[in-house]
């Protein structure tokens, strides 16, 4: 097994990740409410996790201000085993298909993400 090494390899981590979301019986009603146009989306979370790991400036947004809207239109119902569930999903996406520096460097960010974004709206709840 390989590495990631390029933004091919990140679009097809991206692209068997969310296949696998937009199957789950918990986390898909939650994304599918919220995006509309998958093929879209799917780009730029490919560019977010590009910019991630190759620190190329190629992903412009706010992923916090989104995910605490998503949070708000599903009344406050994102938990944190919702962002487990997210997680565990991800790290194994990345175990079946790559292995090496960068796979490392995808889990742990993913890890230090679902944990800021969690704690974040946590705190946006309370500061309504």
């Amino acid at each position: 097994m390989n590495d990631i090494q390029n933004r091919e390899d990140v679009a097809l981590l991206v692209n068997t990740f969310y296949t696998k979301v937009r199957k789950d019986a918990e986390l898909a009603p939650i994304f599918n409410k919220a995006i509309h146009d998958w093929d879209a989306h799917l780009i730029h979370l490919t560019d977010f996790w590009e910019s991630q790991l190759f620190r190329k400036n190629v992903f412009s947004g706010n992923p916090l201000k989104k995910h605490v809207e998503v949070d708000e239109k599903n009344d406050n119902k994102l938990s944190n085993d919702l962002f487990g569930l997210w997680l565990q999903l991800w790290l194994g996406t990345l175990d079946e298909l790559f292995e090496g520096e960068l796979a490392d460097l995808a889990k742990n960010k993913a890890r230090n993400i679902a944990s800021f974004m969690f704690m974040e709206i946590f705190r946006a709840r309370q500061n309504k």
